[in-house]
């Protein structure tokens, strides 16, 4: 096989949750040979990461019906059912369009907000920040019809509005400014601008003219039996052109994808956080509408400062350099790509330990269900215990595109 061909090989591995699991088993590997150069291991306080998680989950969902970690979990913040005003009046169709819709941007506009920023939802008159301000802001920003280039459909995003997205406009959307400052706007607004330059181009994906809910017609045919890594590999070959200044290989988008030393060869380790975030934010929506979603597990944890900072904060991983948490990191850094790496290759394994410490039932919760019950939050509640603020145990430089 030549080079060319190897390069075009490994570029399509790289593009699936398989990849992701893999890549991040080998950076794992190193660790627990005390080989990896970033963090040290120590697996004895994995128990204590599992028994929070395991707590919290109990407390969360006594009955053990555990919601799959999604969007739409954050859309029903404070208790409000948002998730029913979308697309009012249409067939399931087109509300399943509307809700691929509003997930897709959603997710793509979710990366850290920052500790100051919060949303202010006037129906209901509460403040949310962090996530769930993120994605009650984006949805009340579609209700607005802020994505939909048809002032008589507001529940659409279509290449139109999105290419004609302004920092200024999803800044007001959103209520930031300067005594309300969010991180990364700048790059959340390129973002989207991007996303409807690629849909337009697209229509293989999103139709014409482009709607980044017409993904619902590509995978019709599929609707008997559609895994869950496969729309992941969608989502990747789809969207992957609108990542800022990402890798290539063989010509194609890597995405969220970083280099590590422990990787023989190219180095490359592939995350695609809000990809899979993505994926699993669009089963609900499909399934609604009739889809049968296979193969969630063979999706994997999700490399975000929540899930990576229990492991931190529990003493799980534990920096060799003692000054890391007071520098600002480049998401593209290797202590970055590490912390990353070991936070899914560990998920895997404290959803085992969870599942045994739940019992019964448990043993049947995927792990996106053990992420609901849940990682994130136990990471979070972790953070407040430690800092005042509960900003994670370490910095990271984004442009809103990647936390």
């Amino acid at each position: 096989m030549s080079s060319a061909e190897l390069a075009a090989h490994e570029a399509a591995f790289l593009l699936s949750a398989a990849a992701v699991r893999s890549r991040c088993g080998v950076v794992l590997a190193a660790a627990e040979r005390d080989a990896a150069p970033h963090f040290r291991l120590d697996l004895r306080l994995l128990d204590e990461a599992a028994g929070r998680v395991a707590s919290l989950t109990r407390r969360r969902f006594p009955d053990l019906s555990v919601p799959l970690h999604s969007r739409w979990r954050h859309f029903s913040a404070g208790g409000h059912d948002r998730a029913a005003l979308v697309a009012p009046g249409a067939d399931a169709a087109e509300r399943a369009r509307a809700k691929i819709d509003l997930a897709i941007v959603s997710v793509l506009l979710d990366a850290g907000a920052g500790a100051r920023w919060h949303y202010r939802e006037a129906a209901t008159d509460e403040t949310f920040s962090r996530s769930e301000g993120l994605a009650v802001a984006s949805l009340r920003a579609m209700q607005e019809g802020l994505f939909s280039a048809d002032p008589n459909n507001p529940w659409r995003a279509d290449a139109a509005a999105l290419g004609a997205l302004t920092e200024t406009s999803l800044s007001r959307a959103f209520q930031a400014g300067p005594e309300n400052p969010i991180d990364g706007m700048a790059g959340r607004a390129r973002l989207i601008c991007r996303l409807g330059e690629v849909a337009a181009a697209s229509p293989e994906y999103f139709g014409r003219p482009a709607q980044l809910g017409r993904l619902y017609d590509y995978w019709l045919p599929r609707r008997d039996g559609l895994p869950a890594p496969a729309i992941l590999e969608t989502l990747l070959y789809a969207l992957g052109p609108i990542w800022p200044g990402g890798m290539r290989l063989a010509g194609l988008p890597l995405g969220d994808c970083g280099r590590h030393s422990s990787i023989p060869g190219s180095g490359l380790v592939p995350f695609h956080k809000l990809s899979q975030w993505l994926a699993y934010s669009l089963v609900e929506p499909l399934a609604e509408a009739g889809f049968r979603v296979t193969g969630l597990d063979g999706l994997t944890g999700l490399a975000e400062y929540r899930n990576g900072g229990l492991f931190l904060d529990c003493g799980v991983l534990v920096p060799r350099e003692a000054g890391l948490a007071q520098q600002v990191l480049d998401a593209k850094s290797e202590p970055v790509v590490e912390w990353r790496a070991l936070t899914v290759a560990l998920l895997d394994r404290l959803a085992v330990r969870v599942r045994e410490r739940l019992g019964g039932e448990a043993a049947q919760l995927s792990l996106g269900q053990v992420l609901e019950g849940g990682t994130w939050l136990a990471g979070r509640e972790i953070a407040r215990e430690r800092r005042a603020d509960a900003a994670p145990p370490l910095t990271v430089a984004t442009g809103g595109t990647v936390f």
